[in-house]
């Protein structure tokens, strides 16, 4: 049983084409933060309305990348899992484990938000799809990008850490 585990999650991340890492763009006087022993960066969405700020852990090694969020049983209003992707390309997550519900902010190369999926649904096993090359993909709780009035082409900025 073990080793079907480890071999379905081998092959999630390999269809997911999750690896490497690179940001968007960086904020170069803050700090990254540790909590918990997680990296934290900031990460800012520009929209409308102004800049809804949040602290973010980075997903930059493939263990990090293929366990992302699951088991979690919360996540912070302003928090969530940055997945940065170099070079950028078509990106396909699912839910598999994920106990809570999910925002998944597909974002280009240039920073914008290619395409919301709100609202994921908890250990759903159908891919959710980028409908586009992206750069990153940022997953922040349920509702968290209507409730801040985030939208598609809102900029997105979050410095890597080192």
């Amino acid at each position: 049983m073990a080793m079907s585990v480890r071999l379905l999650g081998a092959i999630a991340l390999v269809s997911l084409g999750i690896a490497g890492c690179g940001p968007t763009a960086a904020r170069p006087t803050e700090k990254t933060e540790q909590q918990d022993g997680v990296r934290l960066v900031p990460l800012d969405i520009r929209t409308a309305k102004g800049t809804v700020h949040y602290k973010v852990e980075v997903a930059i090694t493939p263990q990090e990348q293929s366990r992302g969020l699951m088991y979690r049983t919360s996540l912070p209003d302003h928090g969530g899992m940055i997945f940065p992707m170099t070079p950028p390309r078509p990106a396909s997550f699912w839910m598999k484990n994920t106990y809570i519900p999910l925002d998944m902010i597909f974002i280009r190369p240039d920073g914008t938000i290619a395409r919301i999926a709100a609202n994921t649904i908890p250990e759903n096993l159908e891919p959710v799809d980028s409908g586009e090359p992206v750069s990153a993909v940022l997953e922040i709780i349920g509702g968290g990008a209507a409730a801040n009035g985030i939208a598609k082409g809102d900029k997105v900025s979050w410095k890597t850490p080192a």
